[in-house]
This record gives C-alpha cells, sequence and structure tokens, in this order.
C-alpha cells in the first residue's frame, strides 16, 4: 500500500469508521448494522478529500487512457467532494477529468437537467459514490448517466460495505473498484483488540 493510501486508510478509520453491536444503525437501505461509515467526516476534511482524490486518480486513471475516460460523478451529495477532488488531482498531473453532479431530482427551472457540469463535451464516465452498501443510488447515477447519453465505462466507491450493493451494480453491466471493502476495517479493529 502506498503511502498516500496508507494515510487515507487511517483517517477514514479514524473519522469515518463505527462499530457499535447495541443497538447497531439503521441504514438507509433500512437494514440494521453494526458497521457505519460516514464518508463525509473524510470528504469534507481537507487533508482527507485531497487524499481521496490522489487515490481515487490512480485507480481511475489507466481507465483515462484505455477507455477514454473524460468525466467522473455520481448522485449528489456523496459522490460530489469525491468527483471534484478526482478532477483536481487529475489537473495537477496535467490531466483532464470533468466532475459531475447527478441530482436526485431534475432542476425544476431553466434546462430542467438532471446532470450538472460540463456533461455536453462528456462521452466515457466513471460513477463514482462514497460507500455502496445495497447500491441503489449508485444505479440511479448509472440510470441518468445512461438517459443523457454517457457511457459508463466503471464505478469507483471509496468503501464498498460487502453487502451485496458490488453485485447488485455489476448486475447493470457496469464492474465496481473499491478503495478499500469493510474486510481492510475489520482486520484494523481486530488487530487492535
Amino acid at each position: 500500500m502506498s503511502s498516500t493510501r496508507e494515510r487515507l486508510f487511517d483517517i477514514l478509520y479514524a473519522k469515518s469508521f463505527i462499530y457499535r453491536e447495541d443497538p447497531p444503525f439503521t441504514l438507509v437501505s433500512g437494514r440494521q448494522s453494526f458497521y457505519y461509515f460516514d464518508c463525509k467526516a473524510a470528504t469534507l476534511d481537507a487533508e482527507g478529500v485531497s487524499l481521496i482524490g490522489e487515490v481515487m486518480l490512480d485507480a481511475i486513471e489507466p481507465l483515462m487512457d484505455r477507455s477514454g475516460v473524460d468525466g467522473v460523478g455520481g448522485l449528489t451529495l456523496g459522490a460530489d467532494p469525491v468527483s471534484i477532488s478526482t478532477a483536481i488531482a487529475a489537473h495537477r498531473r496535467g490531466r483532464r477529468i470533468s466532475p459531475l453532479i447527478v441530482r436526485k431530482e431534475p432542476k425544476k427551472h431553466g434546462t430542467q437537467k438532471w446532470i450538472e457540469g460540463d456533461a455536453g463535451k462528456v462521452k466515457n464516465v466513471v460513477v463514482i459514490d462514497d460507500v455502496i452498501t445495497t447500491g441503489g443510488s449508485t444505479i440511479t447515477a448509472i440510470e441518468r448517466m445512461r438517459e443523457s447519453g454517457l457511457s459508463v465505462v466503471k464505478v469507483a466507491v471509496i468503501i464498498d460495505r460487502e453487502e451485496g450493493g458490488r453485485e447488485n451494480i455489476e448486475k447493470t453491466g457496469v464492474e465496481v473498484i473499491s478503495l478499500f471493502k469493510r474486510s481492510d476495517f475489520d482486520a484494523r479493529r481486530m488487530g487492535e483488540r
């Protein structure tokens, strides 16, 4: 693991990961879980979001060369800082990738569009999310991107909770890349005992 990736994991473990058996957390999906990942605690931290952009770009940069990926984005709010920090990291490396924001509902005025950003100049995208559990919000982003005429090359997430989301997303025909998995956090937690 690179030092940048290791530092990012340390931040995510310290700021975003909570394990609690009693009472378990209720997730957006309604499921109960002993695990809670509050990625916004890292994506809204200056060092955390900077490292996320670098590590995410490391993961998707080969797709920029091989598949012509020129956009990154996902459903607002979780994907927004990840997409923007990835675009900034690309700019620092002399590359260009456009950040996109997928709205939860279309704009009520003006163009009434679903996607914000320079989508008209983008062809191939990586759909971004912070955490996947069931994959529902990621699948919504994939659908909106496709409806807007964009080709979804891959999905890239910070954390895969390993609760079926990856499999649900891959049923749409899109492979998932995750920077980290719940089992990575379990390994650290179990090592602390």
